[in-house]
């Protein structure tokens, strides 16, 4: 072992990394980057409010009391819902996972059990939910505590309010339905844009891509054979993770033409950030490391893992704006909930932020410049 090549070559690499000043940047910003982002997601989790929407059905004081109850107790925003409308319905259109349905009739019950000592008297509230979020779980657990602790005055009595769960879904699904599709968009996008990224900046170092110029190919032919490969590398990796999932967990998703689509548009999205991308960045380690910035907050913020309810607003309003998120949706809408007009609007969204990234990335892949 000799020290002094050690220290000669770290001092080189040392050097090198304080050149490439975009690289020092991307490596430094990026986890600052993920600290603030998940800083501000998971900071006072204790003071968290719940959106909660009720649909009372009643429409008495007695009602309107065990609204402000859950209000005040389980700290929920409420959020009312016309009585008329389809509970269910509500939640699909709305993008909501839980409706709270107070029956007609809670009053009239109250007052039997309280002047007629009828102690058989009782209500049955309604969750009408959606499963595919992990937080509707946490919301019905604290709804649950509440109606407890209002029976829980009642001690020694037969409870009064007794709860009743249905899904918006006429299939039961599990959470890992809802899981992999998320799974899916998110690796098409880390393949199609690191793959893009790695592959670029590398000939362009070498000076292949230069030297195109001076062959049959065009630049035209040339991105559309990486736009192909990537989608067959992005077909491929679905397979595998498709049979993984059924074969392992054995979930139970539709399988459709929406799911092709799907990968195309945001193959195309990402390739197209990818190409940006090595324009205005030219060391492939600088590629890399913005690569990263871009892809890590996107797959944590869009919905792949956690519902972004689960954010603060104004990260919620971010979410809406991320390619990632239409396609998480997208897929969702096309796999597990089988709504083909929903599936038709993200797509039609990720295509439109496909197509302009797209021809962007065409415009700054140019020959003569090496890129």
């Amino acid at each position: 072992m000799n020290l002094r090549v050690i220290a000669a070559n770290l001092v080189v690499k040392l050097l090198s990394f304080y050149r490439e000043k975009t690289t020092m940047f991307f490596t430094f910003a990026f986890p600052i980057i993920l600290i603030l982002v998940f800083g501000t997601i998971f900071m006072s989790q204790d003071n968290v409010e719940y959106r909660l929407c009720v649909q009372d059905l009643d429409q008495t004081k007695s009602s309107e009391k065990s609204v402000k109850t859950l209000e005040l107790d389980g700290k929920f925003k409420i959020t009312r819902v016309d009585p008329a409308a389809n509970a269910a319905q509500y939640v699909r259109d709305h993008r909501v996972n839980l409706v709270l349905i107070i029956p007609k009739g809670l009053e009239k019950s109250l007052i039997r059990r309280k002047f007629f000592n009828d102690f058989n008297s009782s209500v049955t509230i309604t969750y009408v939910y959606d499963p595919s979020s992990s937080s509707v779980l946490t919301k019905i657990q604290i709804l649950n505590a509440v109606l407890a602790g209002i029976n829980q005055e009642m001690a020694g009595l037969p409870p009064f309010i007794k709860s009743v769960e249905k899904s918006i879904l006429s299939k039961k699904y599990r959470f890992i339905e809802f899981f992999v599709p998320g799974i899916i968009a998110m690796a098409v996008m880390t393949l199609s844009l690191f793959g893009t990224v790695d592959s670029d900046t590398e000939l362009r170092q070498k000076g292949i891509i230069r030297k195109m110029s001076t062959t049959p190919i065009t630049r035209t032919d040339w991105i559309l054979s990486n736009i192909l490969y990537h989608f067959i590398l992005a077909v491929i990796s679905t397979i595998v993770m498709l049979l993984v999932s059924y074969g392992v967990f054995a979930v139970s998703l539709h399988i459709n033409a929406w799911l092709l689509a799907f990968i195309l548009l945001d193959v195309f999205a990402f390739v197209g950030i990818g190409m940006i991308l090595t324009r205005f960045v030219k060391e492939a380690q600088s590629a890399a490391a913005a690569a990263n910035a871009i892809s890590f907050p996107m797959m944590f913020l869009s919905g792949s893992f956690f519902p972004i309810e689960l954010m603060p607003g104004f990260l919620q309003k971010f979410a809406k704006t991320l390619p990632l998120f239409y396609v998480n949706e997208g897929l969702r809408a096309a796999m597990v909930f089988e709504d083909n007009l929903a599936a038709l609007r993200y797509s039609a969204v990720i295509a439109g932020f496909a197509a302009v990234v797209f021809i962007l990335g065409i415009l700054a892949t140019k020959w003569e410049e090496g890129q």
